[in-house]
């Protein structure tokens, strides 16, 4: 695999852990053997420092909760695999994307210790990175066209996990929906609020989730970042013309 060590590699803070050890008997699976070169070393528990997630550290969060979303139900839909091969097409192109695909398949085939990964997760990745990385699993949960009850139950407490606030899981829950109600959800603002409460809550929101946020992934995931931003400008706009807001 030309990106094996890119994947599984040291550097960084995801190849200690319950993410290394995952993610390298993934790999290992795909060379028939468990790694050892020290490169590949999964061995301990982290205890580095916070610090800006890169896009290879965000690539194995994604291929791990991934997995966990995927398995929620009891079973991998084509459905739900079509869309995380869409978007890791879309954020690191498709020969990259083919060897995450490979890792996914084997990661599905393992346990994985889901609040031990997230809070290896939460301790490493800033909070905004954690918000479009809970973003994109609601997208793999609704990419059947519902989320079930085992589903949303494991999104809730991925949420828990990963230190994001009931009301910012709220927000990205409704993020698709085109209701009244779910715009006040993804506002995070009640619907008495004022006009000014409500222009209030949509520039904070607006800070909270402008693709900038994440431009130290890489130009890669803009796009991904920028759907999320203009799904909050929507819900503002219905807000605003149901009210009458200049």
């Amino acid at each position: 695999m030309k990106y094996a060590k890119w994947i599984g590699g040291i550097a960084g803070w995801a190849a200690f852990g319950p993410i290394g050890g995952i993610i390298g008997v993934a790999i290992g699976h795909l060379f028939d053997a468990t790694p050892k070169n020290p490169e590949m070393n999964t061995g301990g528990q982290g205890r580095g420092y916070r610090h800006r997630t890169s896009s290879a550290d965000f690539a194995r969060a994604l291929v791990i909760l991934s997995a966990a979303v995927m398995k929620a139900d009891g079973k991998v839909v084509k459905s739900e695999l079509d869309y995380v091969k869409e978007y890791f097409v879309r954020a690191f192109g498709e020969e990259m994307a083919k060897e995450l695909i490979l890792v996914l398949r084997n990661v599905l085939k393992q346990d994985i210790e889901l609040r031990a990964v997230c809070e290896q997760i939460r301790f490493n990745m800033e909070h905004a990175s954690r918000l479009q990385l809970f973003h994109y699993l609601n997208g793999i949960a609704e990419a059947d066209g519902h989320i079930d009850a085992a589903e949303r139950d494991l999104l809730h407490r991925i949420a828990a996990y990963l230190g994001i606030s009931s009301k910012d899981e709220s927000s990205i829950n409704n993020l698709n929906r085109r209701d009244l109600a779910a715009a006040y959800k993804v506002l995070e603002v009640a619907e008495n609020a004022s006009d000014d409460e409500v222009k209030k809550a949509y520039r904070k929101m607006a800070v909270k989730y402008h693709p900038d946020k994440l431009s130290h992934l890489g130009p890669e995931h803009a796009e991904a970042a920028k759907e999320k931003f203009v799904k909050v400008q929507n819900a503002y706009d219905r807000i605003c013309k149901k009210r009458g807001i200049k």
